[in-house]
C-alpha cells in the first residue's frame, strides 16, 4: 500500500532578485549584504505581518506558502512599493529588484517543503514577472478580484516552461506603472515586444500642432487621420491603427519603445502649422530598430492643397519602405474624400467627437458634424457611413429606442455610404455594422465588411465589427480570430472594451464560461457601465457556478436598465442568427436572477 500524500489549498509566492548574477559578478560581498539588509528590513517582516510561511530559500529568491490568495498579494504590493522606494535613493548598479510570481493551487506537503503543480506555476510566473512587479495566475486573480484596492493588467494566455497548456496570467499594477493590454491568444502583453509582422510595419505617431492655438488639435490629428488610412489601403503594408498611435499624444517617447510596443519597424513623427490659408506638414520617418531616420521633410501649401500635400507624405514613405506598392493601389489612396474644405474641417471635427464613444453628448455632436459634411458635400461617402455608426453606438449604450422610422433613416444613411464608397473600407465597415446591428440586415452587413476587409485588411475596426457580426452569425470560433487581429493592429486602444465584451461572447457560445467570466470582467475594468460586459459577467458567471459574482453583476446592470426582463432581453441583443444562442443568453442571465 502506498503512503498517503498530505495535499491542502494554498497561495503559493515564489520571488528571486532579477540580474543577480550580474549583480554578483560586480560586487559579490556588496551584493549579499544589501540583500541580507533588505530581508531583515523589508521581506521578512511582510511576510509575518500577512501570516505567510517561508517554505525555502535559495541564493537570490524563495518560497513562501499563505493561507489566502489576498494575504499573498497584499504582502507582493507591500514589499514592491517599499523596495521601490528604497531603490529610489541607490545607484541603478546596485539596486535589488524583486519579481514575484503567485499562485493558487493544490500542493503536495512533505517534510515541510511544498510541491506540485501549484509550485511550479508560482515560479513560471516569476520567470515572466517585471524587475519590481508581481505577475499572479488567473486562480489567484480570481480570488483577490474586488478585495484588495490595486489594478491589475490582463497579459492573456502566456505560454509557461514546462508547463502543457497557456495560462492567463495578470499583471498587478504599482505605483507609476503603465496599463498593459488585453491580449488574445496570438499575442502579447505591452511590457514583452510584440514580433514584427512579415511586411513592412508602421506606426504614425500623432503630429505636434505648431498653430499656436489648441483648438486646432483636431485638424492636426485628422491630417494623421488621414495619413494613416492612407497607408493602410496598401496591402505590402502592416499599419496600427489610430487608436493605438494617439495612446503617446502630448507624451515624449522614445521610438524604440514604441517599435517594442507596437510591434513595428517603422514609426512616423511630425508636425502641422496651420496660418491663415497656409499649411506646412512635416514629417520624419525613423527605423525603430538602429533608432536611425530613413528621411525628413517639409510640405508647404495652401490650405487649399491639403490633400495634394497629404498625397505627397504618403509617397515619401511608401518610397522608402515599400517600393513594390501596386500602381493601383497608389492612385486609390491618393483619392480625395471632398472638394469641399468645409466639408473635410467639419468631418475632422466630428472624428474628434466620436472618438469619445461612452459618452452621450459627444456621440449625439459628431452626429450633428457628419450630417453638416453631408449637406456641404453630398457625396463625402465616409460621412454616411460615420453618421449611420452614431446610431450603432447610441443603441449599444441604451441611449435611443429606434422606432421604424428611425431604423430607416439609419438603413438609408449606409446604403447612400455604400453607393458612393464602393471601395471605401470606412463607408463600408461602418455601414455593413450598422446594417447589421441596428437594421438586423445579418446577410447584407456580413458582406459588406468581408467586402471592406478585402480592399484593406489593416483597418482594426473593420476587423472588430466583423468580430461582433460572426458573433451573431453564430461562429465563435472565427470571431475570436477576428477580435485577434483587431487587438493585433490595435494594441493600445483605449476604448478595447467592445473587443474584450465581443471575446467574453465568443467564449461563452463555445460553453468557455470562467474563460467568458474573465474577458467580461476585464472589459469592465476601463468602463464599469458598459452593458454588453454587465450582462455577459452576470450570464456566464451563473454558468461558471460563480453565483456571488454574477449576481452582483446583475445588481449593477439592473441600476441602471430597471426595466431588463429576460422577455424583453432580444431588444438589446444583436441579431443572433441560432436560437440557441439566444437561449443560452437569457438561461445565464435566469439563473444569475433576472425576473421572466
Amino acid at each position: 500500500m502506498s503512503e498517503r500524500v498530505e495535499r491542502r489549498l494554498a497561495a503559493v509566492l515564489a520571488a528571486d532578485v532579477a540580474g543577480y548574477s550580474r549583480l554578483m559578478t560586480t560586487d559579490e560581498e556588496g551584493t549579499l549584504a544589501r540583500l541580507k539588509a533588505v530581508r531583515k528590513a523589508i521581506v521578512d517582516p511582510a511576510i509575518a505581518s500577512y501570516r505567510g510561511r517561508i517554505v525555502k530559500t535559495t541564493g537570490d529568491g524563495m518560497l513562501v506558502e499563505f493561507a489566502s490568495a489576498v494575504d499573498a498579494v497584499r504582502n507582493a504590493v507591500e514589499v514592491q512599493r517599499r523596495m521601490a522606494e528604497q531603490n529610489a535613493a541607490v545607484p541603478q548598479d546596485q539596486r535589488i529588484e524583486f519579481r514575484i510570481g503567485i499562485n493558487v493551487g493544490d500542493i503536495i506537503f512533505d517534510d515541510n517543503d511544498i510541491f506540485g503543480d501549484g509550485v511550479n506555476v508560482a515560479a513560471r510566473l516569476e520567470g515572466i514577472a517585471e524587475p519590481g512587479g508581481v505577475c499572479m495566475s488567473d486562480d489567484a486573480y480570481r480570488q483577490v478580484r474586488g478585495k484588495v484596492d490595486i489594478a491589475y493588467d490582463d497579459m492573456g494566455p502566456q505560454p509557461l516552461k514546462n508547463i502543457a497548456e497557456p495560462m492567463r496570467a495578470w499583471r498587478v499594477r504599482l505605483t507609476g506603472q503603465t496599463s498593459s493590454v488585453v491580449q488574445s491568444d496570438s499575442a502579447v502583453s505591452q511590457h514583452q515586444t510584440l514580433p514584427l509582422p512579415d511586411k513592412p510595419s508602421i506606426a504614425v505617431l500623432p503630429f505636434q500642432n505648431m498653430s499656436g492655438d489648441p483648438e486646432q488639435d483636431y485638424f492636426a490629428d485628422g491630417i494623421v487621420e488621414d495619413i494613416i488610412t492612407a497607408l493602410s489601403r496598401f496591402k505590402t503594408l502592416f499599419v496600427i491603427a489610430r487608436n493605438s498611435s494617439f495612446t503617446y499624444k502630448g507624451r515624449a517617447v522614445d521610438v524604440k519603445q514604441v517599435g517594442r510596443e507596437l510591434g513595428v519597424r517603422y514609426v512616423l513623427e511630425g508636425s502641422v502649422r496651420r496660418a491663415a490659408n497656409r499649411v506646412r506638414i512635416t514629417g520624419q520617418l525613423v527605423d525603430t530598430a538602429a533608432g536611425a531616420h530613413l528621411w525628413a521633410n517639409r510640405f508647404d501649401g495652401g490650405l487649399g492643397d491639403i490633400f495634394d500635400l497629404q498625397d505627397q507624405v504618403t509617397e515619401s514613405i511608401v518610397g522608402a519602405i515599400a517600393p513594390a506598392v501596386e500602381k493601383a493601389e497608389i492612385e486609390r489612396a491618393k483619392r480625395k474624400p471632398t472638394e469641399s474644405l468645409d466639408a473635410y474641417d467639419h468631418y475632422l471635427r466630428g472624428l474628434a467627437s466620436s472618438y469619445r464613444i461612452t459618452n452621450r453628448q459627444a456621440n449625439e455632436e459628431a452626429l450633428r458634424f457628419f450630417n453638416k459634411v453631408i449637406k456641404l458635400d453630398p457625396g463625402f461617402a465616409s460621412a454616411y457611413g460615420r453618421a449611420a455608426l452614431c446610431y450603432a453606438w447610441a443603441k449599444t449604450n441604451g441611449w435611443i429606442s429606434f422606432t421604424p422610422t428611425e431604423i430607416a433613416k439609419v438603413k438609408k444613411l449606409a446604403q447612400r455610404a455604400v453607393e458612393l464608397g464602393k471601395d471605401d473600407v470606412i463607408a463600408l465597415a461602418a455601414s455593413g455594422y450598422t446594417l447589421a446591428f441596428v437594421a438586423r440586415d445579418l446577410g447584407g452587413g456580413a458582406a459588406l465588411i468581408d467586402r471592406a476587409l478585402a480592399f484593406n485588411s489593416n483597418w482594426a475596426e473593420a476587423w472588430f465589427w466583423g468580430g461582433w457580426v460572426k458573433n451573431w452569425l453564430g461562429e465563435p470560433e472565427a470571431a475570436i480570430e477576428r477580435f485577434a487581429r483587431a487587438i493585433r493592429l490595435n494594441p493600445l486602444d483605449p476604448s478595447i472594451s467592445g473587443v474584450r465584451a465581443g471575446l467574453s461572447h465568443a467564449h461563452f457560445f463555445l460553453g468557455h464560461y470562467d474563460e467568458a467570466v474573465s474577458w467580461a470582467a476585464v472589459a469592465l475594468q476601463d468602463n464599469q457601465d458598459f452593458q454588453p460586459a454587465l450582462r455577459m459577467e452576470a450570464a456566464s458567471g451563473a454558468m461558471a457556478g460563480r453565483s456571488e459574482q454574477a449576481h452582483q453583476a446583475l445588481l449593477r446592470l439592473r441600476q441602471m436598465n430597471p426595466t431588463l426582463r429576460v422577455s424583453n432581453l432580444k431588444d438589446l441583443l444583436g441579431p443572433y442568427r441560432r436560437a440557441e444562442d439566444i437561449s443560452r443568453y437569457e438561461e445565464g442571465l435566469r439563473r444569475a436572477g433576472l425576473p421572466e
